[in-house]
């Protein structure tokens, strides 16, 4: 390449470079777009911890009796749901406490109404306890959950049992879990 195509070439890259315009320092971050967890709002990114897959696992059974009467929970639904602030409050109302409870289910029913209402299904997990009172869960992140489900009475008068629990799932460990 000759000079002077050498010298026209690096003055048309300094023009094209003095035309562009200074970066300077970068623009502030964004205002929170939300606000900050509540426990009367439902979110839905307060569940988004739980839809990413991990190698938790519960493996449950219900062992509930009252006084005689053995309970079972075969063939009934069991549920898994993600705790948030928002969940949290929710069994604090239905179950009347956040850690764990067993009320007769028609009581849990009737508090429906006063807990808070919200789209969260698409985070709930389900299964269906089998003949031995026995369920699972696996593909969990970590986390707290609750689990839910219904218990009848077995060869005996009473009434329906709604019973929670929550359970941490920690470093992809399987939990043995007793309702």
């Amino acid at each position: 390449m000759s000079r002077t195509r050498l010298v026209s070439a690096s003055a048309a890259l300094l023009l094209v470079a003095a035309c562009a315009p200074t970066l300077g320092p970068p623009p502030p971050p964004p205002p929170p777009s939300s606000t900050p967890p509540s426990p009367g709002v439902f979110r839905p990114e307060d569940f988004s911890w739980s839809a990413v897959p991990g190698p938790g696992r519960i493996e449950g059974r219900l062992a509930y009796r009252a006084g005689q009467t053995r309970y079972s929970c075969a063939g009934a639904g069991v549920v898994l749901t993600p705790e948030t602030p928002w969940t949290r409050r929710r069994m604090t109302i239905l179950y009347t406490s956040p850690e764990r409870s067993a009320l007769p289910a028609d009581e849990v029913r009737a508090r429906t109404p006063s807990a808070p209402s919200g789209d969260y299904s698409a985070f709930v997990k389900r299964t269906v306890c089998d003949q031995n009172s026995r369920f699972s869960f696996s593909g969990l992140a970590n986390g707290a959950w609750y689990v839910i489900t219904v218990a009848k009475p077995v060869g005996a008068p009473g009434p329906d049992i709604a019973i929670m629990k929550r359970v941490e799932v920690r470093g992809g460990r399987t939990v043995a879990l007793d309702l």
